[in-house]
């Protein structure tokens, strides 16, 4: 299996999140997605955001919700929920990520014969949400301690659900943590699960689907179903950001 595709940023100094996300490759980015179900954006946040943004996990005021995941079966480790108004920078990269992603959303569901198109802008994708009944906002933090491990699975919500999303690792690997890799699995139709671990360095982001994706065959275009996770923490702690699209019910 060829090594993840990276989508790189020029040197990452502390421009705003929209600016920094034009300059992406999005050309190289849809195909690479096409190809292996994800893609990495090099340097995407500065050191300074990602250690502001771990720190700003003990903030509980800024947060809706603490889930703990052993409570629940969803592995080690604890994740928290942001609450409207989302921190600026959070705000900032959900906005403008969702446009372009958008575009390959739609050419995603063209593939695969899928009526549904998502709108060009993210307030117009929110107030589909809303009208569902999905209001509750879904971008949240992650924090992994020496064991901890987070199950394969899928963050759908409700009936809305944005096929892709964004995860930026905010700790050092090999400083802040040892172990704890990102994992996606990919699971064929009447073929065995093709795994792909993707390494990240801190302030990089993995662009991967939510839960399907399609996938080119000898006899046309089929959809494969998506899970993510990360592995055992060997050692240290682990921040993440997830930037999901879609609000929850």
């Amino acid at each position: 299996m060829s090594a993840t595709a990276r989508a790189q940023v020029p040197e990452a100094p502390p421009r705003g999140a929209a600016a920094r996300v034009r300059e992406l490759d999005w050309g190289r980015i849809s195909a690479s997605l096409d190809a292996n179900g994800c893609v990495v954006i090099g340097r995407a946040l500065s050191a300074g955001e990602c250690e502001a943004l771990a720190a700003s996990y003990s903030a509980a005021e800024r947060f809706r919700s603490r889930v703990v995941m052993s409570r629940h079966g969803f592995g080690r480790g604890e994740y928290q929920y942001f609450a409207y108004p989302l921190p600026t920078l959070v705000a900032e990269l959900r906005t403008a990520l969702y446009p372009p992603l958008a575009d390959i959303a739609n050419h995603w569901n063209s593939a695969l014969g899928l009526e549904a198109r998502y709108p060009l802008t993210h307030a117009a994708y929110l107030e589909q949400c809303h009208h569902a009944g999905q209001i509750k906002p879904t971008p949240l933090l992650l924090q992994y301690t020496a064991g901890d491990y987070n199950c394969l699975h899928q963050d759908l919500y409700g009936e809305q659900v944005f096929p892709l999303q964004v995860a930026f690792l905010l700790s050092e690997p090999g400083h802040d943590f040892t172990g704890g890799e990102f994992v996606l699995t990919e699971q064929r139709p009447r073929m065995q699960s093709r795994v792909e671990v993707v390494p990240l360095a801190r302030g990089d982001g993995v662009i991967f689907p939510v839960h399907h994706r399609p996938v080119q065959g000898t006899r046309g275009i089929y959809r494969v179903n998506m899970r993510h996770g990360v592995s055992r923490l060997r050692s240290g702690r682990r921040h993440t950001l997830g930037i999901i699209f879609h609000d929850a019910q």
